[in-house]
């Protein structure tokens, strides 16, 4: 469950003044439903935004979080699911793992850190990220407090615990270089002190390079996934948002505009850079020239919708740009699971970046077969 879940439920309570927990997981061991650092948020009278466990450990722990939002002490609750009692008691997750979940709750005292802060980056498509206290044994760093690497900015702690949690930061910081940081549990770092560092970053952003009928689904299914769809096309006619509701950004845009467009997104500190990029106009010299255009990009993947024997159709009039390409082109893009129809090709090709996206990425160059 993407953080972007959480706003409707978040920006509602804080418009109202009402407090919220917020849900971590902490750490998990075995075969869990969800993994370090998801998210959810619970209301006072037991509503909720988000999954941890597919539904089965949720009803549980609305009521420990009903009893932090009363009490503002937060706390640290175990599942079990190795534990035959839990089938017994009726927290059988259908996983035969064990979770660790922080709970703490959210109000204006606290400035609804550190969820406010998280969101905050999230929609300015700001990487941000920020290392929270799970589990402490120093009454000056109380659990829940903590703070964020890229403004600096402190919560729920005292001066002298502030000034600590920042000197861990920077230790945390070195120990976690680069963009597209996992979530991170470090024990010990402090003295009586673990942290969990949860890293925020934009959606991935993807660039839909043809906008016929058949880009439709895909982007449909891109934007299903909350990730963040630019749809580029050179026939007007096509590149219309009514065809693409849920995309960020619909251009028409000819061959010379999208190498301007790529060249100055490159150079646009506020645009995260993009994640992946297909191209699928059908038509052959459009196409050829779209990956020319993104020859010069560092888009890590980049897809040719059609057959293989395009595909080098299009590599051989590109000249020494396909060497540019060769690493990163995906043609035909998509898994090969013998998809047929639009809905079908585009879910291959979802899969494709998906796990690309989370470095799985299959060597699958022939893509879909056709």
């Amino acid at each position: 469950m993407h953080i972007r879940h959480l706003i409707p439920l978040f920006d509602r309570a804080r418009d109202r003044s009402e407090a919220l927990v917020l849900a971590t997981v902490v750490d998990t061991v075995g075969s869990t439903y969800t993994k370090r650092g998801a998210q959810m948020l619970f209301t006072r009278d037991e509503r909720y935004s988000g999954m941890l466990s597919g539904g089965c450990l949720e009803a549980d722990l609305a009521g420990h979080a009903r009893t932090v939002a009363i009490t503002g002490e937060p706390r640290r609750v175990r599942y079990d699911q190795t534990d035959p009692d839990a089938q017994l008691l009726g927290l059988g997750s259908g996983c035969e793992g064990t979770m660790d979940i922080l709970l703490q709750r959210l109000d204006p005292t606290g400035r609804w850190e550190p969820l406010a802060g998280m969101l905050e980056a999230f929609r300015a498509r700001r990487t941000e990220s920020v290392l929270l206290v799970v589990q402490s044994s120093d009454p000056g760093i109380p659990l829940g407090s903590g703070r964020f690497a890229g403004t600096g900015a402190g919560f729920g702690a005292g001066p002298g615990g502030d000034a600590r949690i920042a000197l861990a930061l920077g230790a945390v910081r070195e120990a976690v270089p680069g963009p597209h940081a996992t979530p991170q549990l470090h024990r010990e770092a402090l003295p009586g002190v673990d942290a969990l560092r949860l890293p925020v970053e934009p959606p991935p952003q993807i660039l839909l390079l043809g906008a016929g009928p058949d880009a439709r689904p895909v982007a449909e299914l891109f934007a299903f996934l909350d990730w963040d769809v630019t749809v580029c096309d050179h026939r007007e006619h096509y590149a219309q948002c009514d065809f693409f509701p849920q995309a960020r950004e619909v251009r028409t845009a000819d061959v010379r505009s999208i190498a301007d467009f790529l060249a100055g997104r490159r150079t646009d500190a506020a645009a995260p850079p993009f994640d992946a990029a297909v191209v699928m106009s059908h038509h052959l010299d459009t196409d050829r020239e779209y990956l020319r255009a993104l020859a010069a990009t560092a888009i890590p993947y980049l897809g040719l919708l059609g057959p293989a024997a395009r595909r080098d159709k299009i590599l051989a009039g590109l000249g020494g740009d396909a060497h540019r390409l060769k690493d990163r082109l995906h043609a035909p893009t998509g898994l090969a699971i013998g998809a047929t129809t639009p809905a079908g090709i585009a879910l291959s090709i979802a899969a494709e970046i998906h796990a690309c996206l989370g470095r799985a990425c299959p060597d699958s160059r022939e893509g879909r077969g056709s």
